[in-house]
């Protein structure tokens, strides 16, 4: 179990743009970070919603994007309100479309393999229920030694807070090891929603996922197969 090699982030989240501009402005503020920090962005693949809105970000920004959807998905026009087709980001120079990565696999199943595999780490911005599931089952592979990579959840307007809660509550009953509480980072922002909108999310989250240290101890199983690679063992799951 060794951390990745790569500084590439994969980000999960919504395909629409929620109720609140805060949501699409602290996803843009992470795909600005990511550009000035040269790391790729790893995501699922769509135009709309924040999905759209990190991914514009990094691109028009000067970065890197690698985007991964499966064959349903792009065959059905994308995800989100409109269904924009995949190569429909609008306004982007030609130079910026070219540093725009498609990968096309079979199922829902691949494409979380495909990401992880790519990424050193992964931050929630909100979402539905994809984003949750995603979310949650990378924190699992960190708990189960599958992987050792940071989880960063970005709080905006509280978003995550149930989650949150609901961690705590799964130590208080029980169900959920207090050495595991440190596998998914909460970034909050200032303690006023009313700053939410300004606030510079993505430099705070690229320092939460940099400064994660891996205090589990050791890993639940050995998925360490001989010559094995960690998609191998990610689509073992």
């Amino acid at each position: 179990m060794s951390p990745s090699s790569t500084n590439a982030v994969a980000v999960y989240c919504g395909s629409l743009s929620g109720t609140q501009p805060a949501y699409v402005n602290a996803a843009i503020s992470l795909g600005i970070a990511l550009a000035r920090a040269n790391r790729r962005l790893v995501y699922g693949g769509g135009v709309n919603g924040i999905m759209g809105a990190v991914s514009k970000s990094v691109l028009q920004n000067g970065g890197h994007v690698t985007g991964v959807t499966p064959t349903a998905i792009a065959a059905g026009g994308g995800e989100g309100s409109g269904r924009k087709k995949l190569q429909d980001h609008e306004g982007l120079t030609d130079d910026q479309r070219s540093n725009m990565e498609r990968i096309v696999v079979a199922s829902m199943h691949e494409r979380k393999v495909e990401m992880a595999v790519r990424a050193g780490g992964f931050v929630g911005l909100p979402g539905g229920f994809g984003t949750l599931e995603e979310v949650m089952e990378v924190a699992t592979w960190t708990q189960l030694g599958i992987h050792t990579k940071p989880v960063v959840l970005v709080n905006v307007r509280g978003f995550y807070e149930p989650l949150r809660q609901m961690i705590k509550q799964g130590m208080q009953d029980g169900f959920i090891k207090a050495v595991n509480q440190h596998i998914i980072t909460f970034v909050d922002g200032p303690s006023s929603f009313s700053e939410h909108d300004d606030f510079d999310w993505g430099a705070a989250t690229l320092e939460a996922l940099d400064a994660w240290i891996w205090e589990g101890g050791k890993p639940l199983f050995n998925w360490s197969q001989p010559g094995a690679s960690e998609g191998e063992k990610l689509k073992a799951t």
